[in-house]
Order: C-alpha cells, then structure tokens, then sequence
C-alpha cells in the first residue's frame, strides 16, 4: 500500500477547509493549502492538485496544484480528467501511456489518480489530480481515501 498517511490527515483536511466564506479567492486559498497538505501526505508522487469546471461546462481549468507547470485546459472528451468529469467516477490509471488520449503535461507521470469532486447539488465543479512518476502507483485504498478527501472538500467548499 503506498498511501502514507498518518490518522490525522482526514482531520487536518476537515480543519483546513472549515470556515469557507462562500467567495471564490477563499474557495482558492483552501484548495492550495488541500493540495500542499496532499503533496505532503502522499508518497512517491509528482503532481498533485485540481482542474476546476469552467462556467460553460465544456472544459476544465487549472486550479491550485503542487508539482510542475501543468496543462492549464482540459476539454471534457480528453484525458483520465476528462474522463473522470464525464463519468462522475474515479479513474485510476497505472500505466499512462496505456490510457487512450493521454494528455503529457509532465514527460514524468507513469500513472494517475483521477477524483471527481461533485457538488451537494450533484453537478461536477472539478476534478482532484494526482500523478506519479511510477508505474502502478495507485491502489484500490488511495482511491478509496481520495474519494472521502474529496467528499470533504466538496462538503466544505460547494454547499
């Protein structure tokens, strides 16, 4: 299992996201600290952070992330995010280069870890990224962890 996090990590989560003010530079401010507290967590990664639904709903947009310069648009028919924001599920990848449409912001990333953040109201506002320069770095218990990360930040962040 690769997930190196401690028990208190769900709660360092809930604690950084509390106390939203409903306006989207706080939504940020939480996002960033999200995606250092992940860059932290998680061993053995490269890249970690979020693409957030654009208004017209055709595409996603860089948000806040740990890692190198990432590809700042995503159209919905492209990639393991795309996929993700499509389906509202999960797409765990453990070999890129495998993965039809593939999108190589980063030459280093050999699979993917793809959440989708879905809002109380059911629309998806984003999906939560993380890559790894290993091969089969994910497993079925990082998926099942990022999924109630995810939960929690919707929770916390788009009531």
């Amino acid at each position: 299992m690769h997930v190196a996090i401690d028990s208190s990590f769900l709660e360092q989560l809930t604690a950084i996201t509390d106390g939203w003010d409903g306006s989207t530079e706080r939504r940020y401010c939480h996002l960033c600290n999200v995606s250092a507290l992940l860059n932290q967590q998680l061993e053995d990664i490269n890249w970690v952070g979020f693409y957030l639904m654009r208004e017209d709903r055709k595409a996603l947009v860089l948000g806040p992330f740990q890692g190198k310069v990432a590809c700042t648009d995503i159209d919905l028919d492209r990639g393991v995010c795309g996929l993700a924001a499509r389906t509202k599920e999960s797409v765990r990848v453990d070999d890129v280069h495998t993965f039809p449409g593939h999108i190589a912001c980063d030459s280093a990333s050999m699979s993917e870890l793809v959440v989708p953040l879905v809002s109380s109201s059911g629309d998806v506002v984003g999906v939560l990224d993380v890559d790894s320069a290993q091969k089969g770095r994910f497993s079925e218990d990082d998926r099942l962890l990022l999924e109630r990360a995810a939960k929690i930040i919707c929770e916390a962040l788009w009531t």
